[in-house]
C-alpha cells in the first residue's frame, strides 16, 4: 500500500475525520473567543490546553458519536469510546483543572519569594507554571456538544 493509499483512506474515514475536525474547530473557536474577550491574537491558543470550548471534550465526544454512526451501539467499539470520552472528560475537569489551579498558588508563591528578593535553585523565578490546564464543567459540556454535533454532520451529511 502507497502513502498516498493511506492517507486517502484515513481521510475518507469519517470515525477519524471526526475527531479531527472536532479537535480542530474547538481550537479555532478558543482563539477567536480569546481574540475577542482579551482583544490579541494568541497562536498559542491554537494548541494550548484548557480554555472554552474543551478540544478534549469535543475530540473524543466526536470520536464516540462517529462509531456509533459509523459501528452501531451494540459492538463494542462504541461502548469502547464511550467510556474513553467519559475518562477524558473527567480529567479534564479533575486533575487537570486542579492541576491550573495549584499552578496559580505557585506563581503567585514564586512572584512574592522574588519580590522578597529571594532566588529559587531548582526553578527559573521568571519561568511560571502553566495555569490553563483544565477545565470548567461548562467548558467540557460545550466541547462534548461541539463534538457531537461535528460528528453527526458529518457522519449523516458529507461522509455517509
Amino acid at each position: 500500500m502507497t502513502s498516498s493509499q493511506v492517507i486517502s483512506q484515513f481521510v475518507h474515514n469519517p470515525v477519524f475525520m471526526a475527531p479531527a475536525m472536532g479537535w480542530l474547530s474547538a481550537q479555532l473557536i478558543k482563539i477567536i473567543l480569546y481574540a475577542l474577550i482579551h482583544h490579541e491574537f494568541n497562536p498559542e491558543r491554537m494548541f494550548g490546553a484548557g480554555g472554552m470550548p474543551s478540544s478534549h471534550s469535543a475530540t473524543v465526544c466526536a470520536l464516540a458519536t462517529a462509531t456509533a454512526w459509523k459501528c452501531g451501539l451494540s459492538g463494542p467499539e462504541f461502548p469502547i469510546t464511550f467510556f474513553f470520552a467519559f475518562i477524558v472528560m473527567y480529567d479534564a475537569m479533575g486533575v487537570r483543572r486542579e492541576t491550573g489551579e495549584q499552578a496559580k498558588v505557585l506563581n503567585e508563591l514564586m512572584l512574592q519569594w522574588k519580590n522578597m528578593g529571594r532566588t529559587l535553585q531548582s526553578r527559573d523565578p521568571i519561568k511560571s507554571f502553566k495555569e490553563l490546564v483544565g477545565h470548567t464543567p461548562l467548558q467540557v459540556a460545550v466541547g462534548a456538544l461541539l463534538g457531537i454535533v461535528v460528528a453527526t454532520v458529518m457522519c449523516k451529511y458529507l461522509m455517509p
